[in-house]
């Protein structure tokens, strides 16, 4: 289900994920990649200013909505380092986005962020599945998890 291609766009969404850290930010990252397999849109986390919507996913969704046709959109798959929350799931399913390939889930995240003693989230993790329809969805990757966790230990643990 996870092919190596996949797993390519995965570790730059972790390396993205990683500037976000470096910045002080939440460490994650996405990229938007085409059919075609060209990548067309990438971002990490810029919220730590305030502003919790300034997610990459969904601003992966406003430069699609933008910048491609509803059919280029469709067959685009989005690439990220942790599964959307539902904020940008909603957005993702709005545009009509395609395939979804996450490193960690949002169900390790909440594990991890408890075993760390963070307060829960003012916006409940729900599967993508839970939040959007007709979405393939294909994640979490075990060893790039690993990662993500290291990531979000390292902020945690500031």
């Amino acid at each position: 289900m996870i092919s190596e291609v996949d797993l390519k766009h995965l570790r730059r969404c972790v390396e993205l994920a990683e500037m976000a850290f470096d910045k002080g930010d939440e460490p994650f990252g996405s990229v938007l990649v085409s059919q075609e397999g060209e990548v067309l849109f990438e971002d990490h986390n810029h919220v730590a200013g305030g502003d919790h919507t300034q997610h990459p996913e969904f601003a992966i969704a406003r430069w699609a909505a933008e910048n491609m046709t509803p059919e280029a959109r469709s067959q685009a798959t989005v690439y990220t380092s942790g599964e959307h929350c539902p904020m940008c799931a909603a957005a993702h399913g709005w545009v009509g986005l395609g395939r979804i390939v996450y490193a960690s889930s949002s169900e390790q995240l909440v594990q991890w962020l408890s075993e760390l003693g963070v307060a829960p989230s003012r916006v409940r993790n729900l599967p993508i599945q839970d939040v959007i329809r007709d979405t393939e969805v294909a994640g979490p990757v075990p060893e790039l998890a690993e990662q993500v966790r290291e990531l979000h230990r390292k902020l945690h643990q500031k």
